[in-house]
């Protein structure tokens, strides 16, 4: 869910990040593995006896209308006995009617009511299958009616275009306000359909395919059938005077195009208006396609239902959105990837969604449009992280809502480390595809943090227990400040931090990029430091001309302030024996369009690598010769050079 619908949570993140800032990230590891928190209506006993059955199948039949949240229909629960079980617990509004209840077609009366669960009676083995069919009636609740808010269903009218629209909104926990179901995030359905009656002057947006649409005397009745793996609060309806505009990508991977079905208002100036940011779609699911792996859902569809909104969600295969802006619409079909192909676990872990979410909306404006409104974004991202001192990615309250959907941490903070974890990684064709095999593994399933961690050190063969803990886990951020004294061919530096929230993360031990200015026309340099602790001395081989340290982190990988740099003509620190063996320079560092290459040793080939893992050039070189890189377009790229002993990069960045 982009993260401008929940500005009207601002008082509660407030007081959920001052909470989170006072609670170790240890003790956070302790609840998250020992939490059965799933939805906030149903106890931990009630949680283990829902753990008995799992769901194959919804389908859903409605009847409705633009004008209110009235609903009248079936839903049918379709599921397996994971064990023998006496009775399946199901979550539902206590304000509907419930016409009848049927078991594999049969009515009963003897199921249990109690407030907004319904326990339903069985007398069922291990996979046995079974059928609960719910007739259903009533007026979807508000925020007045309902004690935790009340956003599963809406009708409103658009200020702007004058439509009314009803519409579903079930994250993380409002499914249950429309249609009876069981709200755990590990239990995907294998598949669902939603049908959907209107008045014949209106159309309904879901899930999937668009089978066909009846139609009777002032009525349609339109036939959505999804046939991939969903989370319940995933499965969607949208209602309204709707106007269809169909248009087609070819992403990398599939086997056809890749049909984007947008409901769209029909009012006659809405499509002039916003279709050429609606054609940005075919880009950006080309775009996504390629640096994670192909559209998960190419059989059926992309699109959007139109509602009035301040945001968006990402329904599967068909987002509800607002209005079309660039990087709200790369946010919502980023979860497509990240988010409904693969689920968070728990809402503790709504990095998975919304951290890897908010940072494709830097691939994109990377990609689509520069690389250096990519950076000001990135920027403007840090700036608002950095408003307040603490609170973690991880989210310790995983019943708030105001917690699991915290711009500042969730999404910001959780795109920042998707960022820098790319950093750390210092490889892009490793980097995203890590992402493309994570994808692949945990299709259609669900993943925690640390399964992303554990996959990730597996894949690349790092460590990344230090990045978790400081970056996921942990709080705060670090401020640096550099001593340094240039001292002939070497390079002295004494980099140092404090950190926001000392007494949870005292010190983060990623690299660090500096920007050092030399003399006699070789130009700035950047080169990445180890940091191992709260102070770091080091010293750099092969400096010669050194004037200033000129920037720290000039790229903006890592969520930080800037203390001081100053010179310090006492700071002496040992040499590394051998050290410029292995270091690669690069000047000027950024480029116009020549690249001197500095190492030692015999020829090597270099490559000039994008940010998608892609190689641009790549050619041999030798010792301290420059090359031409002024045909690549404005960007940052890795240059890694190799021979048969060994690989050392270093990254560039060519303005234009």
């Amino acid at each position: 869910m982009r993260k401008i619908l929940f500005s009207l949570f601002a008082g509660i993140i407030a007081i959920t990040g001052f909470a989170q800032e006072n609670t170790p990230y240890c003790s956070k590891r302790v609840k998250y593995l020992n939490t059965n928190k799933i939805s906030p209506y149903i106890s931990a006993l009630q949680v283990e006896q829902q753990k008995k059955y799992d769901v194959t199948f919804y389908n859903l039949y409605l009847t409705m209308s633009n004008q209110n949240t009235f609903l009248e229909g079936i839903t049918e629960i379709h599921a397996k006995a994971m064990q023998a079980i006496d009775s399946a617990l199901l979550e539902f509004f206590s304000g509907y009617l419930i016409n009848d209840l049927k078991v594999n077609g049969n009515s009963i009366s003897t199921y249990v009511r109690n407030g907004s669960t319904i326990s339903v009676p069985l007398n069922l083995n291990v996979g046995d299958e079974f059928v609960i069919a719910i007739d259903y009636a009533g007026t979807a609740p508000t925020a007045a009616t309902n004690p935790l808010g009340g956003s599963g269903m809406t009708n409103d009218v658009s200020p702007s275009w004058g439509n009314r629209v009803t519409w579903s909104l079930s994250e993380p926990f409002s499914a249950f306000e429309w249609f009876p179901c069981k709200q755990d995030l590990k239990d995907k359905a294998d598949s669902c359909r939603v049908t959907v009656k209107v008045p014949d002057d209106l159309m309904a947006g879901s899930n999937g395919k668009l089978d066909s649409v009846t139609v009777e005397p002032g009525f349609k009745t339109f036939h959505w059938m999804h046939r991939h793996p969903i989370a319940y609060y995933l499965i969607s309806v949208a209602v309204s005077n709707y106007q269809e505009y169909t248009i087609f990508a070819n992403p990398a991977g599939s086997t056809e195009p890749v049909m984007i079905q947008n409901f769209i208002y029909d009012n006659p100036d809405f499509l002039p208006y916003y279709q050429n940011d609606i054609n940005q779609t075919v880009d950006m699911i080309e775009l996504f396609a390629d640096v994670y792996g192909p559209y998960p859902f190419q059989d059926e569809k992309y699109g959007h239902c139109i509602a009035p909104l301040s945001g968006g969600m990402e329904h599967q295969t068909m987002t509800t959105q607002g209005f079309f802006e660039r990087t709200l619409t790369a946010h919502e079909l980023a979860h497509q990837w990240w988010g409904n192909n693969v689920t968070c676990a728990s809402w503790a872990d709504i990095w998975i969604n919304e951290g890897f979410a908010s940072y494709s909306e830097y691939l994109t404006l990377n990609a689509l449009v520069s690389f250096n409104s990519a950076q000001q974004d990135m920027n403007q991202v840090h700036s608002r992280v950095m408003q307040q001192p603490g609170g973690s990615v991880f989210v310790v309250d995983s019943l708030n809502e105001g917690a699991i959907f915290n711009s500042r941490l969730v999404y910001d903070k959780g795109a920042a480390i998707v960022h820098t974890l790319r950093y750390i990684i210092n490889n892009d064709t490793l980097f995203f595809n890590l992402l493309k095999a994570f994808q692949q593994t945990f299709a259609e399933s669900n993943a925690t943090g640390l399964q992303f961690k554990a996959f990730a050190e597996q894949y690349t063969g790092m460590d990344f227990t230090d990045f978790f803990e400081q970056w996921y886990f942990g709080e705060g951020y670090p401020t640096y400040s550099v001593k340094f004294n240039p001292v002939g061919s070497e390079l002295n530096l004494l980099i140092s931090q404090t950190t926001s929230r000392p007494t949870v993360t005292p010190f983060f031990t990623n690299p660090i990029d500096l920007r050092i200015s030399r003399s006699g026309g070789l130009g700035d340099t950047i080169v990445r430091v180890n940091i191992t602790g709260a102070e770091t001395q080091t010293v750099l081989s092969g400096m010669d001309y050194v004037t200033v340290v000129a920037a720290i982190d000039p790229t903006n990988y890592i969520i930080n302030k800037i203390g001081t740099i100053s010179k310090d003509t006492n700071l002496s620190v040992e040499s590394l024996s051998g050290s410029s063996a292995n270091e690669l320079i690069l000047y000027p560092n950024p480029t116009l369009g020549n690249l001197t290459v500095q190492f030692e040793g015999a020829p090597r080939i270099i490559r000039v690598i994008d940010q998608f893992g892609k190689i641009q050039m790549e050619q041999t070189v030798v010792a301290n010769e420059t090359i031409d890189v002024s045909q690549l377009p404005g960007g940052q790229y890795l240059i890694e050079l190799q021979d048969n002993q060994s690989k050392i990069t270093n990254r560039s960045v060519i303005k234009r």
